[in-house]
């Protein structure tokens, strides 16, 4: 894995090839801070590629869902609960909270 700024791939773009062979990944950096990964991809392994990282971001933003739910009490709901919760939203207009 090799940490490269935004700056850096600007002014060596031609290198990009030659660093994404060597290394496996490509960290871009702004600023310091770490905002995207680059990976090698061929014609043949791009599908699965983008498959598996599309996995990746659905699986990280369960595990977030789960933690929110559990810290806001939500996940010892009890069936009754749910099902109430479910009529509730049935009936309730698109975009619009019930007013009780």
């Amino acid at each position: 894995m090799r940490l490269v700024s935004v700056r850096a791939l600007r002014t060596k773009t031609r290198s990009l090839g030659e660093w994404l062979s060597a290394t496996e990944d490509i960290v871009l950096t702004f600023n310091g801070k770490l905002i995207a990964i680059l990976s090698p991809v061929t014609e043949e392994t791009f599908e699965v590629d983008l498959m598996a990282m599309r996995q990746a971001r659905a699986g990280r933003a369960l595990n977030r869902l789960q933690e929110l739910s559990h810290l806001s009490g939500r996940d010892r709901l009890s069936d009754e609960d749910i099902n109430h919760e479910i009529s509730v939203a049935r009936r309730t207009p698109m975009g619009h909270k019930e007013c009780n």
